[in-house]
């Protein structure tokens, strides 16, 4: 398939010589001025672009800037056409982002050999870029692949919760979504990754691992001292999370899921646990997980309990706003109230 070469350059003579050069290799689109080019580039994507400097209305750097400040264009190769020798002109460009500059008048030979080495290299990029991409991909698929088994090894200790990870992994995501449009914490969200941030709250039970199965699958309510015991689970699984982080380097996934781990059973109030802390001073993974986390447990049954409606979860977390919940967030969920019941337990 030919590629694409735009050819801007405001005189008329430059641009019969170039399409003349290039016609038989290329598929040669011709303009005046950078006004016209970025007219055109709103159907056309090429694949190099010739851009004179010296231009009325807009010149080369100027409309270089252009392209390097919209994503949709910033990768195209330019090549400056020039018919001054300035080393400052030249840093600059190269500063820029210009692959390559050429002297007017050019030769022939020049100009296709100079061409088809950037297109070269360009496409080598690419493909190089794609497999990188692509190994990534595989490698995160990878680790994915561990943490979900890794979390449903933990869930399946735990005969009583079962499936609580994947709704409250889905409860989450609706929360997160529902948050960013309200404009709650929208910021510090917006600066995460929310697919790696959302992936990694299935660890949040990880620490259950260190339950004793007579505590975790007793099918009476626990003793106070048997409570104390479970509470440990908050710690223990930011200690292993600690551990695991120690040998990878994917230090963004397990920061948030220690957050997770280690802040779910946290109360706006200051009474909750593992720390006792209070308002703001409670990780935001851990205020959002709060709410997820009580109201998927209220919604489904236990052996010692039956489970609540879902008008009764939502009353009972909103009667907790400013209390066990941050009031903001509990807010956001009384919104949206109605996709999370539309997670079934």
């Amino acid at each position: 398939m030919q590629k694409t070469i735009f050819v801007v350059d405001d005189n008329d003579t430059n641009l019969v010589i170039s399409r003349e050069a290039l016609k038989h290799q290329y598929r040669v689109m011709t303009m005046l001025s950078a006004a016209k080019m970025f007219s055109l580039l709103e159907n056309v994507t090429p694949d190099l672009i010739l851009l004179d400097i010296n231009m009325p209305d807009m010149d080369g750097f100027q409309a270089l800037k252009r392209l390097k400040d919209n994503p949709a264009y910033s990768g195209i190769p330019v090549i400056f056409l020039t018919g001054m020798t300035d080393v400052a002109a030249e840093v600059h460009g190269f500063e820029m982002g210009v692959v390559d500059f050429i002297l007017k008048p050019f030769s022939v030979p020049v100009l296709s050999n100079r061409i088809k080495t950037h297109l070269d290299i360009d496409e080598l990029i690419r493909e190089r870029t794609a497999q990188l991409q692509q190994k990534t991909v595989q490698l995160q698929n990878f680790q994915n692949a561990i943490i979900f088994g890794f979390a449903d090894m933990v869930e399946n200790r735990d005969l009583v919760t079962g499936g609580h990870i994947e709704r409250t992994t889905a409860k989450l995501k609706i929360l997160v979504d529902a948050m960013i449009t309200a404009g709650v914490y929208a910021d510090a969200l917006c600066k995460m990754n929310l697919d790696l941030f959302i992936s990694s709250a299935r660890l949040h039970d990880v620490g259950k691992i260190t339950i004793s199965d007579l505590i975790l699958n007793k099918p009476e309510k626990l003793t106070n001292e048997e409570f104390e015991i479970m509470k440990t689970h908050a710690a223990e699984g930011e200690r292993i999370i600690d551990k695991i982080a120690s040998r990878t380097e994917n230090a963004e996934f397990f920061s948030s899921a220690k957050l997770f781990a280690g802040y779910h059973h946290e109360r706006w109030d200051g009474k909750g646990y593992p720390r006792g802390l209070s308002g703001a001073d409670i990780p935001l993974p851990g205020r959002i997980m709060a709410i997820v986390d009580v109201y998927d447990a209220l919604v489904s049954e236990r052996p010692y309990k039956k489970a609540f409606t879902a008008e009764e979860a939502v009353k009972i977390i909103m009667e907790g706003s400013g209390k066990q919940f941050d009031p903001a967030i509990t807010e956001v969920f009384f919104a949206a109230k109605d996709k999370f019941m539309a997670v079934k337990a």
